[in-house]
């Protein structure tokens, strides 16, 4: 989905692709690739000046549209997919940053004139630079590459003296400035090597309150909203060729390679935006929340965005690879992104620091929020907290007065309609969740409950209700799911247990496995077949079962890790109840259905997805061979793409606030989830060394590496749920 959240940024949007193909369109920038590579003025500035859009995040008071640079960033998007050449990207950096320092001369200068059309870059510090004080300001030595630097009539320059950094607005014309042109590697845009030869910087120059942190969060946001942009061209063309092009006599979108390829690139481009729109929200916290952010936005956006280009031509063959085709002037732009954030290492370095004791936080603030809700259940969760369960098992196990109370006022699943929960809108879910935070209070769950009552109190009879309802929420029942089996894993429509009418009921038949759970369970909710004569999906009824049942036999199965998690389940003529039959018979797909896609809003203001958390141990307990810096690195690319995925997620709860219908983000977070849990435990196996010689490996790196199939395989392989992705989010065809 694309980075806007509200309907005021999805209008914004549409309006800039419309000014981008009216005015930038890529036949047209192919025509001007020379003016563009001399760092001409692209014939479209008048135009888009007069729209705003360069100043959108510009205060009304200096002559901009008083917004902010999440609205820049909308447009920044549409146009990285758009390919609309010229420096708008760096002139809009150069205003931002200037957007963001204090009042002072040189900002308000400078925003009148980005307001007015000028031009401009942003260079972070380079090291090759030398500041000299003087009794004014600084005479400031060297040389460095910057991007659209010909086309820049001012620049906002990064240096440091006495060991602060500072930033300064510079004309172009200043004595002592030289730009040396250069072929930027982009195409559609300028760059040039910038030589400062004593170039005098008086104090009225400098900006400032203006902190090298948020620069870089800058500059690393507003490149990432780029490269999300240039990922979803990269997604929509090349499945958009693969339903077109055919190979064999079929669309090459029906061989399931490419369409691994596809939902892979959609899988990158999500996550990609998610990043950067976190980088964005991170310009209005502190340094260590913004030192985190920018590690995500660079692992997650900028980096993959060459690749994502480059798994594109794969997909578009030959003709990919051709002067005509437009993928390489987005592969070029791609590339000279990564270049501008270097060094890459050393900002996951800084990031893995952080995160040896902090996670990316982010705490989300509701429109037209109604304050007195917000209060109730304040006062009702301060009254939890003085209470405690009598039986503690964790949040899944817990039992007792805590427990009863928040069951009894709908605040154990407030979700849940009315009387068992509070039918609370996702609006409402996102207050009670941060309310639980901030008394550091545990929401209580019932694991298989979650998915298993939502579809009873759907499907079931009043009498069913009141039976299962209550007694789930205050933990005194615990379910467990009888859907896989030996023969139908992924394939659930495939499953061979078959459910025989009987008098007064059923009787059920066949073999379970991989249930979490069951030896512990009191009920199972399990798919049968009950007729064989339709097709597998429309042939399968949907039951709940009394795991005490005579015939239930429950055997553990003993993982590779030693543990015993799972089970397989026999039902040998198992008696099941006409009452326990959900709906009608032959409607347990559909019914299936519900249990799969129900999902409580949950929201905290935590964004990681907890992949890193061996790491961090590890490093904390300084039990890693090989140095700090590799420590740290591995640490901030696991702890960047945990938070890309978190942030993921937590739009998926922001569309939902915002009254927008859900995207497929939870769906593509599970796949990127399951592949990120495989490369942690990798480098925690490679960090701990030689203590994996132990059992009791440092990080628990063994029997981590060996739990990775249960997220690889459970709940549907990757493959299978990459196949989804293509057939039912990108649309291509069936094989």
């Amino acid at each position: 989905m694309p980075l806007s959240l509200t309907a005021e940024q999805t209008d914004l949007a549409a309006s800039v692709s419309d000014f981008a193909e009216r005015f930038a369109g890529i036949l047209e920038t192919r025509k001007q690739l020379e003016n563009y590579g001399d760092g001409g003025r692209p014939s479209y500035w008048a135009e888009l000046v007069d729209n705003g859009l360069h100043a959108l995040h510009i205060a009304e008071e200096r002559g901009g549209q008083g917004g902010g640079v999440m609205d820049t960033a909308v447009v920044i998007e549409e146009f990285g997919r758009r390919l609309v050449p010229g420096p708008y990207v760096s002139t809009v950096l150069a205003s931002a940053a200037l957007a963001g320092a204090d009042a002072c001369k040189a900002s308000a200068q400078g925003l009148d004139l980005f307001a007015g059309g000028a031009l401009g870059s942003l260079l972070l510090r380079p090291a090759s630079f030398v500041a000299t004080a003087t009794k004014d300001g600084w005479f400031l030595q060297g040389s460095a590459p910057v991007a659209s630097l010909l086309s820049a009539e001012y620049l906002v320059v990064g240096f440091r003296a006495d060991e602060v950094t500072r930033f300064a607005l510079i004309d172009v014309r200043s004595p002592g400035v030289s730009r040396l042109p250069a072929r930027c590697s982009d195409l559609t845009r300028d760059a040039g090597v910038l030589e400062l030869a004593g170039v005098v910087i008086d104090s009225e120059a400098v900006l400032e309150g203006l902190s090298e942190t948020y620069v870089e969060t800058l500059q690393a946001a507003l490149l990432a909203v780029e490269a999300a942009g240039i990922m979803r061209w990269a997604v929509e063309a090349s499945t958009d060729y693969a339903k077109l092009r055919e190979q064999f006599g079929a669309p090459v979108g029906s061989f399931q390679a490419i369409k691994h390829k596809c939902a892979n690139l959609l899988i990158a481009a999500e996550l990609a935006v998610a990043a950067a729109w976190s980088a964005l929200v991170a310009l209005e916290q502190d340094e260590d929340q913004q030192r985190l952010a920018v590690g995500s936005a660079i692992e997650a956006a900028i980096v993959p965005s060459v690749e994502a280009v480059t798994e594109a031509v794969t997909i578009f063959g030959g003709i990919g690879f051709t002067w005509e085709h437009d993928a390489h002037l987005y592969w070029r732009r791609a590339m000279t992104l990564a270049a501008q954030v270097a060094s890459l290492e050393g900002h996951l370095v800084s990031a893995g620091k952080t995160a040896v004791e902090l996670e990316r936080h982010i705490d989300i603030e509701l429109p037209d929020e109604d304050p007195t809700f917000r209060a109730r259940i304040g006062q009702l969760l301060d009254q939890a907290a003085s209470l405690s369960n009598e039986h503690d098992g964790g949040r899944w196990y817990s039992r007792g007065s805590q427990r009863s109370f928040l069951a009894g006022h709908g605040l154990a699943a407030p979700h849940w309609p009315a009387p068992y929960g509070l039918g609370a809108s996702p609006a409402q879910q996102v207050v009670i969740s941060q309310e639980y935070s901030r008394r550091r209070l545990t929401q209580p769950s019932s694991v298989i409950g979650e998915w298993a009552l939502p579809t009873i109190l759907a499907y079931g009879t009043q009498e069913i209700k009141d039976k299962f309802a209550l007694p789930t929420l205050l933990g005194e029942l615990i379910w467990c799911q009888l859907f896989s089996e030996p023969g139908a894993g992924s394939d659930l429509a495939g499953l061979a247990t078959r459910a025989t009418k009987v008098e007064g009921g059923w009787e059920v038949t066949g073999q379970k496995v991989w249930t979490s759970g069951a030896h512990e369970a009191d009920w199972g909710i399990c798919l049968a077949r009950t007729d064989a004569e339709v097709p597998k999906h429309k042939g399968l009824s949907y039951f709940l079962v009394d795991m005490r049942t005579a015939g239930v036999e429950i055997r553990p199965l003993k993982q590779s890790t030693g543990e015993s998690e799972f089970n397989e389940v026999f039902l040998d003529s198992v008696f099941v109840p006409d009452a326990y039959l959900l709906g009608e018979p032959g409607q347990g797909w559909r019914i299936t259905a519900t249990t799969l896609q129900n999902e409580r809003t949950q929201i905290s203001s935590g964004v990681s997805v907890g992949t890193e958390d061996a790491l961090r141990t590890l490093i904390r307990q300084a039990r890693f061979t090989g140095s700090e810096s590799e420590a740290f690195a591995s640490l901030g690319r696991i702890g960047a793409m945990s938070s890309a995925i978190g942030a993921l997620n937590l739009r998926e709860t922001l569309r939902q606030v915002n009254g927008m219908l859900p995207g497929a983000g939870s769906s593509l977070a599970k796949v990127a989830h399951a592949r990120l849990a495989r490369e942690a435990a990798s480098h925690v196996l490679r960090l701990a060394g030689p203590g994996a010689l132990f059992a009791d490996a440092p990080g628990d790196a063994v029997t981590g590496q060996l739990a990775v199939p249960q997220v690889l395989i459970g709940g549907g392989t990757v493959e299978i749920q990459l196949n989804v992705i293509a057939e039912r989010i990108l649309g291509l065809p069936r094989g």
